[in-house]
């Protein structure tokens, strides 16, 4: 099977300009594979949030090329991106943003419903299907708030994967949660990259987590190292 690229960027080159302009990202470039696990650690202040920012198309302000799935997507208007994003995209936070007022099923619909594709009861057939690959189809109906931490990312994760995205970007999923769910979202994430073929990006501090991925990119003061 020929190895695609997922993702490209090419110089990436970023500045804050508050409270003084500050050079944060400093002429950054590497490719991912269709497929691979890939995790971005660094200390507090290295550009990987900022990084991951940038290539989930949410920060338009850089220098440098971005491609998705063979899509140049630097320039592009905010709505051509945010219609890219939904698409092609699947966010996992460090907090889950669920809706603590909705059910999971609900909350997991959510993204679908945005894109349009399909009817509502398609959507809620998918939704019952994440849950189910997620092992917490059990919990669909209760109010997003009445669940664990480790159930509370996992519905987030069956969030993120609802559209079907070919890439899944994740700011530090494992943040909150104990050595027990951060082994079982670990697992998740192997198995969607090795049996979907998705393409998985990791911003994490857990050393151990990285070491648990197919390649680990370390960056310090703007630069991969």
């Amino acid at each position: 099977m020929e190895n695609k690229t997922s993702l490209k960027i090419r110089n990436l080159v970023k500045y804050f300009h508050e409270p003084e302009t500050f050079q944060v990202l400093k002429g950054v470039s590497f490719e991912v594979k269709k497929g691979e696990f890939l995790s971005i650690v660094g200390k507090s202040g290295s550009g990987k949030s900022t990084l991951l920012y940038v290539l989930s198309t949410m920060d338009t302000d850089y220098e440098g090329t971005l491609q998705i799935n063979g899509d140049l997507l630097t320039g592009k208007t905010q709505n051509q991106l945010a219609a890219f994003r939904n698409e092609h995209i699947g966010f996992v936070f460090q907090f889950h943003y669920l809706l603590p007022e909705f059910s999971c099923l609900q909350n997991v619909m959510l993204p679908a419903l945005k894109l349009g594709k399909y009817s509502t009861k398609e959507i809620e057939h998918k939704a019952y299907e994440s849950l189910r690959l997620l092992d917490i189809e059990g919990q669909a109906l209760k109010s997003a708030n009445k669940l664990s931490g480790g159930q509370q990312q996992r519905v987030a994760i069956a969030r993120a994967l609802i559209n079907n995205p070919s890439i899944i970007m994740t700011d530090e999923p494992t943040g909150n949660l104990d050595s027990k769910n951060t082994e079982a979202v670990l697992d998740i994430f192997r198995g969607l990259a090795k049996e979907n073929g998705q393409t998985i990006i990791c911003v994490t501090h857990d050393k151990d987590f990285a070491n648990n991925t197919d390649r680990t990119i370390e960056m310090a003061d703007g630069l991969i190292i």
